[in-house]
């Protein structure tokens, strides 16, 4: 875990260790072989599910009782990663290739821990360890020709990358990540080139024009560099760095409007982006809106306190609105860190005289002046010497850049250049690269899958753009009862649980259980117990709980459906954990953070992967589909207005290829509930996988403007 927790948090922890001890040892009374196994198999269920402290829990117990197993400590390196432990993560994997160095992936995750700890030797090498047992594996290959690229030895990285191609001649990612090289190297011609093939391997790759967009960009070559960010941005609308890149570009082409909509537009999905706050201060500036202006570079000082370009940006438009206060303090603040920049302490020396603070404001113009004074002097002198530099403080001259240079780099902090717009740094080493080493990869183009089914959950993640919620007298119903502590809702987008509703669901298993003690014959312990099981992961205790309780209760509506829903969870956790520890691409489908942001949902490149969200390699537990759809089918007969079992009964359809079916009950869902987005959505992709074209962008379009906009990019790709 995080060494800086605090020790709250850490009690916090021990409580959890505590109760996780209480419950498995109240669960599993047989030996502790099943215990381990069971706690194992729950924590792989959370590690798949994306609640990594949860699951490190679970494989922290597994440690205890048996700690000379290997793979409790490789899934616990997983689940650090992801958290960004990756000192944690660097040990855990050591230990696990010490019970077992034939367990490949290791060395793959111990690699990712080196290369984010900047020991790009020690990455190296554990790659090409891996490499021996698996030769071909790209996402080796990959990683070792970054790491190479991090140390800046590009010409081994070329090698690197050009014997991943030849092996793996259609892998995009591959060119992607080789164009960052010739970028580096000056080469902007084989870096295009390389852009242009991963575009034509897959023209639905929104990385690939972008940053064949901000090439063009340098090469000031805007219409073609604007065409391509545009398709970028229909590629995949919620990258904000894509508006913020094209509004650099509109800016060069001296669209200002254009450029603010940008701004705007980041700003609306992202409050916390510097960059677009500082640049549309900037714009908001140019075109006299000043009082706005200000509140952007307010945000910005609230977002980075120490940011003196905005500081000063604010100080000049507070001094033309008349807010001398306001101007004082922000002169003063800058010239706190820069003590001889002429015109704040000129500027200042001018807000003391018009507040009749006549000896401040000659105290500030006479420092100025002795100090532009002196540094004149030395310029002089510096020209009379060749070769002897210039005093850098002085670093007022415009002719230090071209006239064409427009923009600051966010690492440059030479505040003569106050009134440039903002742009990133060049790509870091850690983000230029493309790398698919964690998270649940898929390609960032959206991979064609279906919303996924709904579960009853006390939680669910926050949505900004979809807030669709469908009315169930059933759930209604039971939540007027206030039968449970909390109100339960319908969700498809469910959040990891935080330490604190980890702790407080491992207590509620124990309570519940004492209450089952004291009445077992009462069905709600057992509905409640199930939910608390769910939501840790424990999905066969959860099933269990509702055997009992709807043996007790056999026309218990939320019961059947909730058995159903976990029963698809246990199936897709299961299928995707059996191979976590295999030597192939996917490796419990991880993704280094050089690649910024953990994508969601798996996109294998085998095409084993169907529309249903659900491999479909081997049998597909057919009983287990069976036992689903009597349980919907018991929902519906129970409550016909229950959408939500129509829409998961379709799901499932589509998991067996009934796609005939599928569209009977989702066209029943939207029929109940005409703005059934998810519903729209997944109706639309059936339409597609039947041919009928026109239904599928009908539906999509729908459920577009009702907030999936993943629909939007499958629309495009259709029409291409």
């Amino acid at each position: 875990m995080n060494e800086q927790v605090s020790d709250r948090n850490e009690e916090k922890m021990r409580k959890i260790f505590t109760a996780i001890v209480l419950v498995t040892c109240c669960i599993f009374s047989a030996g502790a072989q099943i215990n381990t196994d069971r706690i194992l198999n729950v924590g792989r269920n959370a590690l798949y599910f994306e609640d990594y402290i949860l699951s490190i829990q679970y494989f922290n117990q597994v440690i205890k009782v048996k700690p000379y197993l290997a793979e409790p400590y490789f899934y616990r390196a997983v689940a650090k990663i992801s958290l960004d432990d990756y000192q944690g993560a660097l040990e855990d994997a050591s230990l696990c290739i010490e019970r077992n160095p034939f367990i490949i992936n290791t060395y793959q995750v111990r690699g990712i821990a080196y290369q984010n700890l900047e020991q790009y030797d020690k990455a190296i090498a554990d790659y090409k360890k891996g490499l021996e047992y698996s030769p071909e594996n790209r996402t080796f290959l990959l990683n070792m020709a970054i790491a190479y690229a991090q140390k800046k030895e590009y010409d081994k990285a070329l090698t690197g990358f050009d014997n991943l191609i030849d092996i793996h001649p259609n892998y995009y990612n591959g060119y992607i990540s080789r164009s960052a090289i010739f970028i580096e190297k000056g080469d902007t011609v084989s870096a295009v080139s390389d852009l242009d093939k991963a575009i034509k391997i897959d023209k639905h790759s929104s990385a690939a024009f972008a940053r064949r967009a901000m090439i063009k960009a340098q090469l000031e070559e805007y219409k073609p560099a604007l065409e391509d960010i545009n398709t970028a941005i229909r590629l995949d609308p919620t990258i904000s760095a894509y508006y913020i890149n094209r509004g650099l570009i509109k800016y060069h082409m001296n669209d200002l409007r254009g450029t603010m909509a940008d701004y705007d537009q980041v700003i609306e999905v992202d409050k916390n982006n510097i960059i677009a706050y500082y640049n549309r201060g900037l714009l908001r500036a140019q075109v006299g809106d000043r009082n706005r202006a200000i509140d952007d570079f307010s945000n910005v000082i609230r977002l980075e306190s120490d940011n003196f370009f905005a500081y000063y940006n604010r100080a000049i438009l507070c001094d033309e609105i008349g807010d001398l206060n306001g101007a004082l303090n922000d002169y003063t603040t800058v010239l706190g860190e820069y003590p001889k920049f002429l015109p704040a302490m000129y500027a200042r020396s001018n807000i003391y005289r018009r507040m009749n603070e006549l000896k401040k404001a000659e105290a500030d113009y006479m420092a100025a002046y002795n100090m532009e004074k002196e540094m004149l002097a030395q310029r002089e002198a510096s020209k009379r010497k060749p070769g002897q530099a210039g005093n850098t403080l002085a670093k007022n001259d415009e002719d230090e850049d071209s006239d064409e240079e427009k923009v600051r780099k966010q690492s440059d902090k030479n505040i003569q250049k106050f009134n440039r717009i903002l742009v990133a740094d060049n790509e870091s080493a850690k983000s230029k690269y493309n790398s698919e080493i964690r998270g649940r990869v898929q390609d960032k183009n959206v991979s064609v899958e279906l919303e996924e089914s709904f579960v009853l959950s006390y939680y669910e993640k926050g949505e900004s753009v979809r807030q669709n919620i469908y009315f169930d007298k059933s759930i209604s119903d039971f939540n007027r009862a206030n039968a449970l502590a909390r109100r339960l809702k319908p969700t498809n987008s469910e959040a990891s649980l935080t330490t604190f509703q980890v702790e407080a669901h491992f207590a509620s298993v124990d309570n519940n259980s004492r209450l089952i003690d004291i009445s077992p014959n009462n069905p709600l312990p057992y509905f409640a117990r199930s939910l608390d099981f769910m939501l840790v992961q424990d999905f066969e205790n959860a099933i269990s709980d509702l055997n009992h309780l709807l043996a007790l209760r056999d026309n218990f509506v939320l019961g059947y459906f909730n058995r159903a829903a976990i029963r698809m969870k246990q199936l897709e956790a299961g299928i995707h954990k059996d191979d976590a520890l295999q030597s192939d691409d996917n490796m419990l489908n991880m993704n280094l953070t050089v690649t910024g942001k953990k994508k969601q949902n798996a996109n294998s490149n085998n095409g084993d992967r169907m529309i249903g969200g659900v491999n479909n390699r081997g049998n597909l537990r057919n009983i287990e589909f069976e036992l689903m759809m009597r349980d919907y089918d018991k929902v519906i007969q129970l409550d016909p207005k229950f959408v939500y079992a129509y829409y998961n009964r379709a799901n499932v359809y589509c998991a067996q290829k009934d796609y005939k079916l599928a569209l009977l009950d989702y066209s029943t869902a939207i029929e109940l509930y005409p703005e059934f987005a998810e519903a729209l959505f997944n109706r639309g992709l059936v339409y597609f996988y039947l041919g009928e074209n026109d239904k599928a962008v009908s539906d999509l379009s729908k459920a577009g403007e009702l907030g999936i906009v993943a629909a939007y990019n499958i629309i495009k790709r259709a029409a291409e």
